[in-house]
């Protein structure tokens, strides 16, 4: 199991109550892989009483699904995808939802990865 990142530390220690239901984010960093900058892999949250589910695409990902909970400002999901050399992934990870600087939503993620060592990755939320 992995433990928490300092950045993802950091950020537990404030509360976040706001509803995430229907937000996008893109994933801007990882330390278990590169990033896309043209075609990142982006997040679909949705949310209902503290449950949270969604979907994601891009970058190495051809379909992934995620399913979990929400406590305050830590999301735990669980999820599967379908990568673009036809390889599947499945794990879990658990998420601080932040508000940045300048006011756009962040979550830092952390989780273990394929090769079995933890990886924190960063995404940031998507405005129309």
């Amino acid at each position: 199991m992995s433990t928490p990142s300092d950045a993802s530390s950091a950020a537990a220690s404030s509360t976040f109550d706001e509803s995430i239901d229907d937000t996008v984010f893109d994933m801007v960093s990882s330390t278990a892989s590169a990033v896309s900058t043209t075609a990142p892999s982006r997040f679909h949250y949705r949310e209902d009483r503290g449950v949270i589910w969604g979907e994601y695409t891009g970058d190495t990902v051809v379909v992934g699904r995620f399913s979990g909970y929400r406590d305050r400002n830590v999301l735990h999901v669980s999820f599967v995808h379908l990568g673009v050399d036809g390889s599947t992934t499945a794990g879990s990870a658990t998420s601080v939802v932040s508000r940045a600087a300048d006011g756009v939503l962040e979550l830092t993620e952390d989780f273990v990865g394929p090769d079995g060592a933890d990886h924190v990755s960063v995404c940031r939320e998507v405005r129309a």
